[in-house]
């Protein structure tokens, strides 16, 4: 029996749930974010496409295929982002899993990921030179996997201070079919994996860099849910993780190497500072998708 025969199932009009998804969650979300929330659902876990009621109006779906839906409902009125939910989301035109161990990756990083691919893609395609590559704070790998998926001649390796993040992106590496060497270390601290420590030709990090005092300006589904060691600094430090970098990056990069990092929007004037103060000359900064300065080159 195929689901899309209504005059063989019993239940509700899939149209009517997308309703009571709207009068349910528009007030704490909009509508366009519900709308965007029950179509990731029903193709998660209906196998439907998002168009399918421009198609059948008149499609009913059983009770059994509801309550899941029914479910994530409950769940997103508690706040919990809807990938924690169906436990995956997209990334550079790539799955990954995510689960609260991991921050859920964000439209911004992947602009970081596609100027490294800007600087990168030519050179290796036309020399054929291996490219090492190290990736701090990896959380779910999106970063790492994606540069390994995308360029041909490279060798990732990505480093994490949570073992539960780590057994996440490896996992994503198998399921993505790239090869990633993930170590646990905590870069504050200094990395003491031998295997690590040699010399990269790019070293990137979307490391924690979200102050306490911004806290107000996040959504509840973040604070609540998010891994908060993987946000937050403290107001009196808040370029402590891109001090500890820029110093392993001054032993570790080779000397035409760059280093990439994704960065606090109102902190790119101290960062720059910062990062002159470890003999970088070559500083570029780029805004993201939204028009903030978010993404920094640095070099020699």
């Amino acid at each position: 029996m195929s689901r899309l025969d209504a005059k063989n199932t019993v239940g509700m009009l899939l149209k009517e749930i997308k309703t009571i998804f709207h009068t349910e969650l528009d007030v704490r979300y909009g509508a366009l974010e519900v709308a965007s929330f029950f179509y990731l659902l029903i193709e998660h876990f209906l196998d439907l496409e998002k168009f399918v009621l421009a198609l059948q109006p008149e499609l009913v779906i059983s009770k059994e295929e509801e309550a899941p839906l029914f479910r994530a409902l409950s769940q997103l009125k508690q706040d919990i982002p809807v990938q924690y939910i169906i436990g995956e989301t997209e990334f550079m035109d790539l799955k990954f899993a995510v689960s609260p161990y991991v921050l859920i990756p964000r439209p911004e990083t992947e602009d970081l990921v596609r100027w490294i691919l800007e600087d990168y893609e030519a050179l290796v395609a036309t020399e054929k030179k291996t490219i090492s590559i190290l990736d701090i704070g990896t959380g779910s790998g999106c970063i790492a996997i994606s540069l390994a998926k995308n360029l041909k001649y490279c060798e990732v390796k990505a480093l994490d201070i949570s073992s539960d993040a780590l057994e996440v992106a490896k996992s994503n590496a198998v399921s993505n079919g790239v090869e990633v060497n993930f170590y646990t270390g905590d870069i504050l601290t200094g990395v003491s994996e031998p295997k690590i420590k040699s010399k990269f030709d790019i070293i990137v990090s979307n490391p924690p860099y979200v102050r306490q005092l911004e806290k107000n300006k996040m959504h509840t589904n973040v604070l609540e849910h998010e891994p908060e060691n993987a946000l937050f600094v403290s107001d009196s430090d808040p370029l402590l993780f891109y001090r500890a970098i820029a110093q392993f990056a001054e032993k570790h990069l080779v000397a035409n190497g760059s280093l990439y990092l994704e960065i606090n929007q109102y902190l790119a004037a101290e960062m720059v500072e910062l990062l002159k103060s470890y003999h970088f000359t070559q500083i570029e900064l780029r805004k993201d998708i939204f028009g903030n300065d978010r993404m920094m080159k640095v070099s020699w």
